[in-house]
């Protein structure tokens, strides 16, 4: 699973630290929505999955860079 982080400015270490800190809040959450609702045979390791995270839009979605089949399920 990777995460894009999108902040609209250079990250700083105070916002690489909040973005660390994001990454370990949505984590658990991701992945049992990733658990419950997609057949872990095509991507066992959550690997295929790629997050984009706005910071300043405030949302996550997935990117473009995670297979098509992934895509059309959510």
């Amino acid at each position: 699973m990777t995460f894009n982080w999108i902040a609209g400015r250079e990250i700083d270490e105070r916002l690489h630290r909040l973005c660390i800190e994001l990454e370990y809040e949505f984590r658990p959450k991701i992945i049992r929505f990733l658990i419950d609702n997609f057949d872990m045979e095509a991507c066992s390791d959550f690997s295929c999955f790629h997050f984009n995270v706005d910071l300043v839009a405030k949302k996550v979605s997935l990117s473009d860079d995670t297979p098509l089949r992934s895509l059309r399920k959510v």
